[in-house]
């Protein structure tokens, strides 16, 4: 799917859904603040969160304290949500409504993270996306990217999703960016189902 007909897709979804009731809820997304732990960012540091949503990553990231958020998405109804649910908050955010794929961004960023699009991609995009994160990550940033794994689903929203390994993932990436390391993960979802996940950090290291 690409394209009006993806954009249309998602705002669909975004105007007939209640968040707590997609699979991707998570009041608190554990897996993702502990990059930013592991990885030392400052809470000056420019962050985008991609293909963010109405997710509660900004929320948290607002609570610890950062002050320079970006919150990308194909969905314009999706960010509203988000806006709506931070109220006066929302105002120290940046909300970008793009396809990740055409995304062509004003800033560099230290910490890109992407829990939501790059399993999306089809082949022809991947390497558009990729392209644009590393003209686009400063000098040691780091990208996160959470895909769902080879033991996940195979669908999301209704839409067929690429399956990664560790090997897999890491392989489309290290052209790119130097791999720092990966894990698996258990997501529950509302429904008490489990999708496993698997996340990759890299860096942009010059050199």
């Amino acid at each position: 799917m690409e394209g009006q007909g993806r954009k249309q897709h998602w705002e669909n979804i975004y105007q007939t859904k209640d968040f707590k009731d997609v699979s991707w809820y998570q009041e608190k997304p554990e897996t993702s603040l502990e990059f930013l732990q592991k990885f030392n960012v400052p809470l000056d540091a420019k962050i985008i969160d991609c293909g963010g949503g109405d997710s509660y990553f900004v929320d948290n990231l607002l609570s610890l304290g950062y002050q320079d958020i970006t919150v990308l998405d194909i969905s314009e109804k999706a960010l509203d949500r988000a806006k709506q649910r931070l109220g006066d908050q929302a105002s120290k955010v940046n909300w970008i409504v793009s396809d990740a794929t055409s995304f062509q961004p004003s800033d560099k960023y230290d910490f890109w993270h992407d829990r939501a699009v790059f399993h999306f991609l089809q082949d022809n995009e991947v390497a558009q996306y990729l392209d644009t994160i590393k003209a686009n990550l400063n000098p040691n940033g780091h990208l996160v990217v959470g895909t769902f794994s080879v033991n996940g689903p195979t669908k999301c929203s209704g839409i067929t999703i690429t399956q990664y390994s560790e090997k897999s993932l890491s392989e489309k990436i290290e052209k790119y960016l130097k791999k720092i390391y990966c894990f698996t993960v258990d997501h529950l979802t509302p429904s008490k189902s489990v999708q496993n996940f698997v996340f990759c950090s890299f860096q942009n290291q010059l050199g």
